[in-house]
């Protein structure tokens, strides 16, 4: 009852003109900003953080939560339309949504995504309203040995059901665990695979690795055929979803949040692994099986559902314990840690306007989302309608352009070209380019925690399962591994009886 109270306090401060108005400004820049390939929510909110001195505290993160919802958004509209991730957490849309859009089916794959935007926002802010301490606490007593298991669930989970085989998709993610060895060793400072580049030091960014294998892979596979396919129009279909859609895809929105919200809310967390593993259970739960691969509108719905839920999710963590699991939560901290506040806590103690305000301006940031992109879906889905030349042509300067801002280095570029081939060998030879993609996003995380818990059993091999949490992981792997096998026993058997 008293978070409910604080709650409609929050609303109060959130309902004002001027934090409707700042609330709308960052909702419309995340969008604007996320559509740009390689510029992602934690970008955006990196870039405007200069911006934000002159305002106080209350009105800047009200911003700051349009920038990260928004971002995320228009990140899954450029995986959607033009298979171009604008960042991490939208690389699973590009998997059914640009097969969607290639279908003539972009508005619709586009308005799933936004209703599962919404659906998963909204759930995951009640999440926090009423579990945050919960929450919390959980994560609090989770060790390196679950952390390493949930991202070793991970690594199987999508090679498993990528791919025209786990051999390709094992292969995949060989080649995302390399490149994310990449820089300095981070437990003993040693420099891996940087030939003596000081540059290289800091290893590859993500989202150079994200946008080459996306982007500039995808662009020169189509350069590579424009002359032997006609570069027509794509036709774009009617923004809003039939009944059959909302038939398939409203459990999806309602599934994505179980599993979107923990994973934000535990620092091995983000939505990554959610989106991934959201993929996996629609898969697995559909009844278009054979549909995935080709434009399944539920591999649309659930993954973005989840991964809106799971920034909520990661708001609990660092509000609470001033814990950052993302790189967005990071540079929010630091905007924290910029106006004196530090959160933990106390937080919701010393500063509840501006928590409970900024808690209540993610209900007003879900809303002002929706009726902002439903009604532009047609507008997004004609970027189809560019004939492929030009388009995949300003692919490359907006990837170019990203990739550069990253770190404003010349080598960024290089490392882009050389990455972007590699996507194109990868789709010259049916390697699917998603495992890659999450292998450097969590290798090094996986080897840390890997080394921690080793560090911690004095190197025995069963400090990696020695808490319950990763027995059951463990158990889960296993199923997930023997299941292609025992599915065929099954089957085999009843041929026999029958």
């Amino acid at each position: 009852m008293d978070s409910l109270n604080s709650l409609i306090d929050g609303f109060g401060t959130a309902l004002t003109p001027i934090n409707l108005l700042w609330a709308a400004i960052g909702v419309l820049l995340g969008t604007a900003i996320g559509v740009l390939p390689g510029i992602g929510p934690a970008m955006a909110v990196a870039l405007l953080l200069p911006v934000t001195y002159g305002l106080e505290p209350t009105g800047a993160f009200i911003m700051f939560a349009g920038i990260y919802y928004g971002a995320m958004f228009g990140g899954s509209t450029t995986s959607i339309l033009l298979n171009t991730p604008g960042e991490s957490a939208a690389v699973v849309a590009a998997m059914e949504g640009n097969p969607m859009a290639k279908a003539g089916r972009g508005a619709q794959a586009l308005a799933a995504a936004a209703i599962g935007h919404f659906a998963g926002g909204m759930i995951g802010t009640l999440l926090l309203v009423a579990l945050a301490p919960t929450v919390a606490a959980l994560a609090v007593d989770i060790g390196a040995p679950d952390y390493f298991a949930i991202m070793v669930l991970a690594f199987i989970a999508v090679t498993s059901v990528l791919g025209s085989s786990r051999i390709r998709g094992l292969a995949s993610l060989l080649v995302g665990l390399t490149l994310g060895l990449v820089g300095l060793d981070q437990m003993t400072g040693q420099q891996r695979l940087t030939f003596g580049s000081l540059q290289l030091a800091d290893g590859i960014d993500v989202v150079i690795v994200a946008v080459g294998l996306f982007a500039i892979g995808e662009a020169l596979w189509v350069a590579a055929h424009l002359r032997r396919t006609a570069g027509e129009a794509i036709p774009v279909g009617r923004p809003w979803l039939g009944k059959d859609d909302v038939r398939r895809t409203w459990k999806s929105w309602l599934r994505g949040p179980v599993i979107g919200f923990p994973f934000g809310a535990i620092p091995a967390g983000g939505a990554e692994i959610p989106t991934f593993l959201s993929y996996v259970t629609e898969k697995r739960l559909s009844k278009h099986k054979d549909q995935f691969g080709k434009g399944a509108i539920e591999g649309v719905a659930g993954p973005e559902s989840a991964a809106s839920a799971s920034a909520a999710g990661t708001l609990v963590s660092m509000l609470t314990l001033g814990l950052p699991t993302t790189a967005v939560a990071a540079v929010m901290l630091a905007a924290f840690q910029q106006y004196g506040i530090q959160p933990g806590p106390l937080l919701f103690e010393r500063e509840p306007d501006l928590v409970w305000g900024l808690i209540a301006s993610l209900f007003v940031g879900m809303v002002l989302l929706l009726a902002l992109n439903l009604p532009l879906a047609p507008v997004w889905a004609k970027l189809l309608r560019i004939p492929r030349p030009y388009l995949y042509a300003g692919i490359l300067f907006f990837a170019a352009v990203g990739a550069y801002a990253v770190g404003g280095e010349a080598l960024d570029l290089v490392l882009l070209l050389i990455i972007g081939l590699i996507g194109f060998g990868m789709r010259r030879y049916g390697l699917p380019v998603l495992p890659a993609v999450i292998g450097v996003i969590l290798g090094p995380a996986a080897e840390q925690q890997l080394r921690r818990a080793l560090q911690i059993s004095d190197g025995s091999l069963t400090g990696l399962v020695d808490t319950p949490f990763s027995v059951t992981v463990y158990a889960v792997i296993a199923l997930l591994l023997a299941w292609p096998l025992l599915k065929k026993v099954i089957i085999r058997r009843r041929n026999v009886s029958a």
